[in-house]
């Protein structure tokens, strides 16, 4: 696959479409089964709260996961991403409610580099606070 964006369409400030990823309890079990992270702070509220969390939380690569997805969505290629890093800074807990949490994404091209390459700088909240800071991805374009 190729990146469907081309580097010359796009401009320092330009914004990635913004996406709203639900988590629920059973897409933690799911990514635990995945993942083989099975650490019980993903799925028994009873241990979270015990180590002092305010309920279960979301696995930190499953949160960084989805956030990248509205890289890969607006590039329409996986492949495109070349580096990847963020900071863990709130866990996203995921209440035992029926609605779950909602992992709000954005991005901006924050700088265009050599070689065809972006780098997009992401912001992840859930519940109004910040859940990844540093969140940036380099992107090579068409």
């Amino acid at each position: 696959m190729t990146a469907k964006v081309a580097y010359s369409d796009v401009e320092v400030g330009t914004e990635l479409p913004a996406r709203s990823f639900p988590v629920d309890r059973a897409a933690l079990v799911r990514y635990a089964g995945a993942s083989g992270d099975f650490n019980p702070i993903h799925w028994n509220e009873r241990f979270a709260r015990e180590v002092g969390l305010p309920d279960v939380i979301a696995h930190g690569m499953f949160t960084m996961a989805e956030a990248i997805r509205v890289v890969t969505d607006w590039t329409g290629d996986p492949g495109a991403v070349v580096e990847y890093g963020v900071r863990f800074t709130r866990p996203v807990v995921v209440p035992d409610d029926g609605r779950g949490a909602v992992i709000e994404v954005s991005g901006k091209v924050a700088a265009k580099l050599d070689d065809h390459t972006v780098r997009v700088d992401l912001t992840a909240t859930s519940a109004g606070q910040r859940v990844l800071g540093m969140s940036r991805a380099v992107v090579r374009l068409a």
